[in-house]
């Protein structure tokens, strides 16, 4: 795989900067403690902000016409879908699907190209509770690829929309190992990574390794920051990821795992276009909360070189 030169460059100019709901503590379709979308995305245009990505399904409009009037009059554009899924439960592939199916047609009529999926969590992200192992048996994992190239071979041919595999905490596909395992046994043609630097933060993995290791398969991005004493609870409390959002285990840059810069540099130095989206898990927070933040992030981001808002081209099949 070819490489830009070893420097980082001055700007960023492969890496595309964008925000998302969840930066303004936005985890579900409605929730009485979230702001209403307009506010939303009222403040991420004044942010600065160019790109977003969809979140949960149903926070935003649904009809395609009614979202793009919404984005036009604020010079807003999507950079990609969100969507949970179980690629572990054969038996939930079709309820599964029509989700998937329903996340990228809107994504598709808004003119993006990228579907990010999230794994469900195996604790209530409420309560805490376990809904399920938080170990896959060796049945689950033996379909979990096999199960991602067919969704991902299903969205390019259908919508012309590529699979980013998100790890997630609470999630199957949260450490390290669980990640490289995915990428190992799936094809880069239909299955490629979301890369949360918070999430593998958060499950005790290195941002960097998997940038310099797997940088082929990174096709998306999500820039986040984790607070390492709340992680040290986490580990010894045996905390939900509810549980340590609450406790504000999400931080804003220069504070917390991994340093933006650092991974701002290994990204500049790959060969390919990315999507770079801020998020900062804050729910539940007060309404006057993210604004200032989503601000002075897209400034400390500028300062490390992120600072891009073109549209990346899709000139390579497997990103």
């Amino acid at each position: 795989m070819a490489t830009a030169p070893t420097s980082l460059r001055t700007t960023a100019g492969n890496l595309c900067l964008g925000s998302a709901p969840d930066s303004w503590g936005v985890w579900f379709p409605e929730d009485d403690q979230q702001v209403p979308y307009t506010r939303f995305l009222d403040e991420l245009a004044a942010a600065g902000y160019t790109w977003l990505e969809l979140g949960p399904y149903g926070y935003l409009p649904t009809d395609p016409a009614v979202l793009a009037e919404e984005l036009a009059v604020r010079g807003l554009k999507v950079s990609g879908g969100t969507a949970f899924g179980a690629l572990h439960r054969p038996e939930a592939w079709d309820e599964m699907l029509a989700h998937v199916r329903q996340v990228a047609t809107l994504t598709a009529a808004a003119g993006a190209h990228h579907l990010v999926l999230i794994p469900p969590m195996y604790r209530d992200e409420k309560t805490g509770a376990f809904t399920e192992s938080p170990e896959l048996t060796a049945e689950q994992w033996a379909g979990f690829g096999m199960s991602a190239d067919r969704l991902g071979r299903l969205l390019l041919d259908e919508y012309d929309v590529r699979l980013v595999i998100h790890p997630h905490a609470d999630s199957h596909i949260q450490t390290q190992p669980e990640i490289e395992r995915l990428l190992n046994e799936s094809d880069s043609r239909w299955t490629n990574l979301c890369l949360d630097t918070g999430h593998v933060a958060y499950g005790g993995g290195d941002n960097l390794d998997l940038i310099r290791r797997f940088g082929e398969r990174v096709g998306y991005v999500h820039i986040k920051q984790m607070d390492p004493e709340i992680l040290a609870q986490v580990a010894t409390e045996n905390l939900s990821f509810g549980e340590a959002v609450k406790r504000g285990v999400c931080v804003s840059p220069p504070a917390g795992v991994p340093k933006p810069a650092d991974v701002v540099a290994e990204l500049s130095r790959l060969d390919a276009e990315l999507f770079v989206i801020v998020e900062q898990d804050l729910y539940p927070c007060a309404p006057e909360v993210p604004l200032p933040i989503a601000v002075s992030t897209r400034e400390h981001l500028a300062g490390c070189g992120l600072a891009g808002t073109r549209r990346p081209s899709l000139t390579t099949p497997d990103r």
